[in-house]
This record gives C-alpha cells, structure tokens and sequence, in this order.
C-alpha cells in the first residue's frame, strides 16, 4: 500500500474515537499460527466482523497472506464473506436451519453439522454437497453428542461429503487442566466410528498447546487479532487493534473536586484532567471507570470517575503541562496499553472487548492490500 496521511485512511469522518487496525500485524499472527499449526491446514476465525475489526479488510489481507480456509457464525455472516473470496472455503459454525440448504449449495458453504436432523436434511440434497460433522465432547453447546454419532455411523454417511470430524475444547487456555484430556479421549471414541476422516480440534489456545490438540484443520480466532489464548504463558501475538481516544478539553481542577457522574472520584491533590471523547457508546466499556488506563509517551494515565455514554476522564498531572491538548490522541487499548489487561481490568476478555468496539469509532487500516 502506498503511503497515505491517517485522513486519507480512515473509512468515516473524524469523531473522538479511532481505531487502528494494523493489517500487517494481522498477516504476521497468521504466519505465527500457521507455522505453530504445521503440518495441519489453518484456518481463520473471522466471525463477529472479524472479531470487530472489519470483515472486509481482515478477509482480504488474510487471503493475500494465504489463508483459504474460513469459520463464520452463520449464514448471513457466509454470504457476506462468500462475496468478498468467490473461491476459499467457508464454513458456518451453526449449520443450516431448515431451509437453507439451497442458499448454501448456491453460494458453496458448508455447514458444521450439529444434530441429526441438520444431517438428514443435508443428505436429502440432489447432489453431494461438502460439510463438517462436529461431536460434542465436553462443551454441552453444539454437536453430536456420542450416542448421536454411534446411531449416524450405524446409518452411514451415504454420499454425504464430510470434509473434518470437528470438535471444541473447553479448557485449552488453561495448560494442564483436567477436562481437555477428558475430552480428547471422547473424541478417540468418535473418531473410531468415522475412520478416516480428518479432525478439526484446536483453536487459537489448542494450537499453542500441542499436536494432540490441534488435528488437520486447525480455527485460529483471538491469536489473529492479538490476543493471548492463555493469562500462563507471554503473548506470543503481535498487536493488531489501536483504539484511542482524542483529547476534547484539559482542565485544572482544585482539591475536592469531584469528576464526572454519581461523584464517585474525588480529587485529593490540585489535577490536571483531560476529557477525551469516546465512552461506552464506543465501546470502552463502563466498568473500567476508576480501573482503566490511558498511556501517554510510556506514562499510565489513570482514567477518573464513570464513564459516560461519549466521554471519559482521565488524569495526566504527571505529563508536562502542554504536552497533551484539543485534538491530539490518547492510547486507551494496544501498544502499552494491553489489550488483555484492559479487558481483565473491565472484568472480561480480550473477545468481548473487541467485538464490542463501536460503530461510530474512525476506522483506519494499515497495510491493506
């Protein structure tokens, strides 16, 4: 990509919140993931609007750096995707409800088969069409469970075209713990019933674990947009989501002051704070007023007082005065300011923290093809 001012970059019109989404970083946690996935296929988790970072962009870089393989949620999310890559393969975590079966052979999907009755229907089909067959082995969520699958390889797969024999770890981010064995020998007893078909187990976590967690395909999600498949071990991901927060108004405030709504902060020392314009609304979520942070040049700001639906405070006393002003940016997640710390600090996880990033925030793409 040439050269570009951050204007010039940027899909919507200047509002108090940017996010930057480093697509090169994007392609090098592929490269990471790919190579920890060897000799297994990786695929891309791109669900959510690419974990909310835009389907479009993310789809697009990751197909230039190799990737064929795709997992959405659903079939609105599938043709989405499908008009963006006229040819990888895309597969629908969901399956296909009743009646869909025609949109997906029209646009070539393949559906992870969950029940038996998603199966009936898709054997049903004129003319073999590909899927997955997904077994569930711990999560209670979606899949066969084993009684299912010993009653369908009693029936047999007929003409049906199963691509991998899936499944999905409840515990992969947490090395060593009791229910991954426990699940992985479930799926031995499932594959027994299915000889010969590929698998499909890990996620970004199960590919950072092990062979025995990954099989032939492998789903990378969270490690694609930065973040750490377990709190256990140092991020082995590059950052890919900026967010910052542009500066509206810095104010000195007296001893007692108190900032924002509910007077919750009170402050105790005379202060400089800067409001910046983006808040919940945005996307930063309510729950790190008076817990997150903001980074300024290495120096963590604190942020003061709730957040508000458009705005939020934070403190920078500690900056020389001048050094922040109307306009300029403040790094609230990426960079220093980690992307899952600042979602355990707002008591969730780098997942929800993305996926929750909101729509009227400045978009911007580095390294686009």
């Amino acid at each position: 990509m040439s050269a570009r001012s951050d204007r010039e970059l940027c899909d919507g019109p200047l509002t108090g919140g940017r996010l930057t989404v480093d697509l090169d970083a994007l392609a090098a946690n592929f490269a990471v993931l790919t190579g920890l996935a060897a000799p297994a296929r990786c695929a891309a988790v791109v669900k959510a609007n690419a974990y909310g970072l835009g389907l479009e962009p993310v789809a697009r870089k990751l197909d230039a750096a190799g990737c064929d393989c795709y997992f959405v949620a659903n079939l609105a999310e599938a043709l989405t995707l499908r008009a963006i890559l006229p040819v990888a393969d895309i597969y629908v975590f969901e399956g296909s409800w009743p009646g869909q079966e025609a949109a997906f052979v029209a646009s070539e999907l393949r559906p992870v088969i969950n029940t038996l009755e998603q199966f009936e229907r898709w054997a049903a089909l004129p003319a073999p069409a590909p899927c997955a067959l997904q077994v569930d082995t711990g999560m209670s969520r979606l899949g066969l469970s084993l009684a299912d699958a010993r009653q369908l390889a009693a029936r047999g797969l007929g003409q049906v075209a199963v691509d991998y024999l899936v499944t999905h770890l409840a515990c992969a981010d947490e090395p060593g713990h009791a229910v991954t064995p426990a699940q992985l020998t479930r799926f031995d007893e499932a594959r027994v019933l299915f000889p010969g078909l590929p698998t499909s187990l890990g996620n970004t976590a199960g590919i950072t674990q092990g062979e025995a967690t990954r099989g032939d395909l492998v789903r990378a999600g969270i490690g694609l947009y930065g973040g750490n498949p377990s709190a256990q071990v140092p991020n082995p991901f590059h950052v890919v989501a900026n967010l910052e927060g542009r500066v509206l108004q810095v104010r000195e405030v007296g001893v007692g002051a108190t900032v924002g709504y509910g007077a919750e902060f009170r402050v105790r020392e005379t202060a400089r704070l800067a409001t910046l314009g983006l808040g919940y609304a945005d996307g930063y979520p309510r729950s790190l007023g008076n817990r997150g942070y903001a980074v300024v040049d290495g120096h963590r700001l604190p942020v003061v007082g709730r957040i508000s639906m458009d705005s939020l405070v934070i403190d920078v006393t500690s900056l020389p005065p001048g050094s922040r002003a109307a306009g300029d940016l403040v790094q609230l997640v990426g960079g220093d300011a980690h992307l899952d710390e600042i979602a355990g600090l707002a008591g969730t996880i780098s997942y929800e923290l993305l996926t929750g990033l909101g729509a009227r925030l400045e978009r911007c793409y580095r390294g686009a093809v």
